[in-house]
């Protein structure tokens, strides 16, 4: 068992399937995301090896959840929008160490786990 209490859900999908991932994870428990904008680098051997066509404009979604659902959530977003669909995404997790709130109205920040 992980001694962290969150994991960071990163995933890395074709531009315009962020709301693909979302959907579902919101469906196996997540409460919302972070959407970034990017662009991949991969070169033709990556495309060789996992047998897709990569494209440059990506999507990176950023999901905190408590760690005891992050394989449930994970399998959610893979169903949803991995590599055998058209989102063609990677996902992975991450441990966080330490959550702040930023509590806006009083300018303070409280420390979590």
């Amino acid at each position: 068992m992980s001694k962290h209490s969150f994991e960071l859900i990163v995933c890395i999908v074709n531009a315009g399937f962020s709301q693909n991932v979302m959907e579902a994870a919101r469906a196996a428990g997540a409460r919302g995301g972070t959407i970034v904008r990017g662009r991949g680098s991969a070169n033709p051997e990556a495309e060789e090896f996992f047998n897709i066509t990569i494209q440059p404009d990506k999507e990176i979604v950023l999901i905190l959840v408590s760690a005891g659902i992050k394989d449930t959530v994970l399998k959610a977003v893979y169903k949803n929008s991995g590599l055998p669909t058209e989102g063609q995404g990677i996902a992975f997790s991450l441990p966080v160490e330490r959550t702040t709130l930023i509590k806006e109205e009083q300018g303070q920040a409280t420390e979590g786990e």
